[in-house]
């Protein structure tokens, strides 16, 4: 265990990035940390959160999923994917809108969700999941307006510049959505092992969480037909996170945890991408050799 941590580290230093990560066998309770159980600026990792909520109250009979929501192109917040990037009026069902928030980390379609939700339900569900360490603070879109504020009048080049990354309030645990790797993959545990809903809804958050666009990262680790890996990203100013499911096809299956700060503030950095597959092919294989 000792050189697979040693391996986790070197990865992270070699990338350029602090990394917390937890890895954990959902069926024997083998597990691997590192820096597990510190506090981390979720992103949009949270969404899996409020994706969690949305299904609890629907199982409740509070909210119907398949209920008509129209998003005007005005005040939608902002975001370079799914409703967030479009010009047109839209119709569509509100697990139409949670696809979108899975799939392509739509920004607008989570806060159309946390509007029906509210983030007090997030709250309760994550509390009642024993999740002690996770809290939502703001919308999405308030975590963007945040960072506008804190970047000044310089605007998004301003935040090429370290001293004005450090001033983000966004990017500091402890003043906006956090939880710690051990967290999420407790929560993913619960919804591969259908504790966290109802279990039909259970299955519909497995399946939208495979439905993620995104291969750069977690997913990057395992390059196999057969591996099959869920998940959710989560990205701000030198942040890239990810939570997720690797399935074997001998039944292994390990909930993974990976969140990352780069010491670089560039927008496209692919050794920090590329990072939290290493990390997670890591654990997962440490957790297969046990």
């Amino acid at each position: 265990m000792t050189s697979t941590l040693a391996r986790i580290r070197d990865a992270f230093d070699s990338a350029g990035v602090t990394g917390r990560l937890h890895a954990l066998d959902i069926d024997s309770g083998a597990e691997i940390g590192a820096g597990a159980d510190l506090p981390v600026v979720t992103a949009s990792v949270h969404k899996l959160c409020l994706l969690i909520a949305l299904h609890q109250q629907a199982a409740a009979g509070r909210v119907d999923l398949t209920e008509q929501i129209e998003c005007p192109p005005a005040g939608r917040t902002l975001g370079p994917t799914g409703l967030a990037a479009m010009l047109d009026p839209v119709r569509m069902s509100l697990r139409d809108a949670a696809y979108l928030m899975m799939a392509v980390s739509d920004n607008t379609s989570a806060d159309i969700l946390l509007e029906r939700v509210g983030l007090d339900a997030v709250n309760d569900t994550t509390a009642r999941l024993g999740l002690t360490h996770t809290h939502a603070v703001h919308t999405f879109g308030r975590i963007l307006a945040t960072i506008r504020q804190d970047a000044g009048p310089g605007g998004p080049q301003a935040l090429t510049d370290p001293y004005v990354i450090a001033r983000l309030r966004a990017l500091d645990p402890a003043r906006t959505n956090r939880s710690t790797p051990r967290d999420m993959t407790r929560l993913l545990a619960a919804v591969w092992r259908d504790e966290a809903c109802a279990p039909e809804h259970c299955a519909a958050v497995r399946r939208l969480l495979g439905l993620q666009v995104w291969p750069h990262r977690m997913a990057s680790g395992f390059p196999f037909d057969d591996v099959h890996v869920a998940g959710k990203t989560g990205s701000l100013p030198t942040v890239r996170n990810e939570v997720g499911v690797i399935e074997y096809p001998d039944g292994g299956r390990y909930a993974v945890a990976v969140f990352t700060r780069a010491a670089s503030t560039a927008a496209t950095l692919p050794p920090a991408d590329a990072v939290i597959g290493t990390t997670a092919r890591i654990a997962v294989d440490a957790l297969r050799a046990l």
